[in-house]
């Protein structure tokens, strides 16, 4: 499997979905990692440090969304990110749906599979 994390857009969000002991720990089980570049910074992770743990750095989220079998984050996906999207993907993420039906919208109509 190919699992990845990107790095989160919300405003006042330092958190990562992947810290590099997990990318070593999927790393260890055969799994590819994909990390967006910076993913990590805000909570103390260079990218240097995901190299180490076995991962690959990407430039863009649409690279990991593209190329990733599960999308690790913290925070549900920004409007900007619903087109990446796809079916059969699983999303592995805080979701809060109640307050923004548009999100649940996406969620469904993309066919991903959306763990909270």
């Amino acid at each position: 499997m190919i699992i990845g994390t990107t790095k989160e857009l919300k405003n006042h969000e330092y958190r990562v979905g992947l810290i590099p002991d997990n990318v070593s720990a999927f790393v260890a089980k055969g799994h590819k990692v994909l990390v967006e570049t910076q993913a990590g910074l805000g909570a103390g992770f260079l990218d240097q440090d995901y190299i180490d743990a076995g991962a690959e750095i990407v430039a863009t989220p649409a690279e990991v969304f593209a190329q990733c079998d599960m999308v690790v984050k913290v925070k549900e996906p920004e409007e900007c990110e619903y087109k990446y999207l796809r079916k059969n993907q699983i999303l592995f993420t805080y979701l809060h749906l109640a307050p923004n039906p548009k999100l649940a919208k996406a969620l469904l109509d993309s066919g991903c599979k959306a763990v909270a």
